[in-house]
């Protein structure tokens, strides 16, 4: 080829193209790509390195540490959450109680329990105190409506084996015992209720992702980026997905094609799956709600409490906004947290930008969002409440919970964004959605998970819920079922049908996570 006569267009041509060649050559190329650093993208990673040990995982996180958002224990309830006390799981409907969403969310997190067990059997997870404790749960209510409720609701419940460790009382003395520290300085002649289950746990699912990304760092087929942020996603010719992202610190870009996309980024999810230009996405608004907390680790305080106690909601909260008062182990150090106080922001996450609401505003996105706003007046009542609430109103609902508190043992603590889920519907415009759903591609090429709570407590059944979708025929093998039944030997089965599993279940998790079981449990 003559360079001197070839036209200046087709060297243009020819030197963009060999560009791009060297672009695409510089790209690292991976089986999976976790966007993200938190507790959903940290249990995949593990969950597919104990089903295909030799595929290549690369994770990308914006900030310089994992676990420091969502999943951060600072940032969370911390609630290993069961149903046992959340009493917005188990509706009153023509008279009776629903139960079945309670025993849902109750038989993940025992997938939870299993999950975790083995990888303590495994050393990915070291010393499970650092991660999960008995702490009991509790549901405290007051008033005649309430204590009825409470009361079907328990009787309901005994139903289940799941639910059998937990008691009732509205006994005065006996409730006194389970936590002193709420009944001292309460009038005696308050009518209460409460149920208690001894075997519930705070978890902090920060230091779980810590310790599974430690592991994953020690196999040769994982990368870990931190600092850097995804600029942009786009689909190659051969169907894997070409990530841009770059570094905060020296400003330095780099490219990622992946076979498998895993967006599990807390609030940047919907932003981030948006980009991907998937027709899923389309349908999806997100709308924030923050939290803030109370809290006190003044050791005097917090040794005289060990539950962590849910009330009922307002009329319009949201069900992350329940008010509890619970112990937390958080950086080895036992304390109090009380809330949450509803925050707002347009921030998406608490270290977003206050652009990220309006940035995931679209044609396709922004009726269902105007007309769920219409709808949920009640929400939109109940924000602006909590946004007026003065520092003496919050400490007023402290002690509706903790009689004999006072101020200077207590300061406030903003805790994580949260983003809770609008969804198209033809019917009504659109819908707001509570809990957790993962999104997926048509070809389950893609994947983000968006919502809130029960989240990070059913993590280990979410992701194999996902791994079902999106690499259905590799979990139809017999190579991965037996490999899933080995991690989770309840799977397949119901355990609300099956009350000698429940127990054997119980008891190979306590052993394992250093948990109190049922049979260690004294009566009432």
């Amino acid at each position: 080829m003559n360079i001197q006569k070839t036209p200046r267009w087709a060297l243009a041509a020819l030197t963009l193209a060999l560009g791009l060649h060297a672009q695409a050559a510089d790209s690292k190329r991976v089986d999976v790509l976790l966007v993200g650093g938190g507790i959903m993208s940290s249990t995949l990673a593990v969950w597919l390195n104990e089903l295909e040990p030799g595929w290549s995982m690369q994770m990308v996180e914006r900030l310089d540490k994992v676990a420091e958002e969502s999943s951060n224990g600072w940032n969370n309830a911390g609630t290993g959450h069961s149903a046992l006390a959340e009493l917005n799981y188990t509706p009153e409907k023509d008279g009776k109680i629903d139960i079945s969403k309670a025993v849902e969310i109750n038989e993940s997190f025992q997938v939870t329990r299993q999950f975790l067990a083995w990888q303590v059997k495994q050393g990915v997870l070291k010393n499970p105190r650092s991660f999960i404790n008995t702490t009991p749960h509790m549901s405290f209510v007051w008033g005649d409506d309430n204590i009825r409720f409470l009361k079907k609701r328990y009787e309901a419940l005994q139903a289940s084996p799941l639910f059998k460790p937990m008691q009732y009382s509205e006994d005065h003395a006996q409730i006194a015992k389970w936590v002193p520290l709420m009944m001292q300085g309460r009038d005696p002649n308050q009518k209460l209720a409460v149920t208690w289950t001894p075997i519930g746990t705070d978890v902090n699912f920060g230091e779980i992702t810590r310790q599974y990304v430690g592991y994953l760092q020690t196999r040769p087929n994982f990368d870990l980026k931190l600092s850097s942020e995804v600029q942009d996603i786009s689909r190659n010719d051969d169907g894997s997905w070409h990530v841009e992202y770059k570094n905060l610190k020296d400003g330095g870009t780099a490219t990622t094609d992946a076979k498998f996309l895993f967006i599990g980024a807390g609030g940047a999810a919907l932003h981030l799956l948006q980009k991907s230009g998937i027709d899923e996405a389309k349908d999806y608004a997100g709308f924030p709600v923050g939290g803030s907390f109370l809290v006190t680790d003044n050791p005097a305080i917090a040794q005289r409490h060990m539950a962590k106690a849910y009330g009922i909601a307002a009329t319009g909260a949201p069900p992350m906004s329940v008010p509890h008062l619970d112990t937390r182990v958080l950086d080895g150090k036992r304390m109090i947290l009380f809330g949450p106080f509803a925050t707002f922001s347009t921030k998406f996450l608490k270290e977003g930008s206050l652009l990220d609401l309006f940035a995931s505003m679209s044609l396709h996105n922004t009726w269902p969002m105007v007309r769920v706003g219409v709808r949920e007046f009640d929400l939109v009542q109940y924000l602006i409440g909590q946004l007026m609430q003065s520092d003496d109103d919050r400490f007023a609902a402290l002690q509706t919970y903790f009689p004999e508190a006072k101020k200077e043992d207590w300061r406030l603590w903003q805790a994580g964004q949260r983003v809770q889920i609008i969804k198209k519907d033809d019917n009504l415009g659109g819908v707001l959605k509570l809990g957790t759903e993962v999104v997926t591609a048509k070809d389950g090429s893609i994947a983000g998970l968006l919502g809130a709570s029960p989240g990070a407590s059913t993590a280990p059944p979410i992701m194999l819920d996902l791994l079902n979708k999106v690499f259905k025929d590799k979990v139809a093998t017999p190579e991965w079922q037996a490999k899933i039944k080995q991690i989770i030997p309840s799977y397949g089965i119901r355990l609300n049908e099956h009350p000698d599993k429940v127990q054997e279940e119980w008891s190979y998790t306590s052993e394992l996570l250093q948990l109190a079981s049922p049979s260690e449990v004294a009566a009432p």
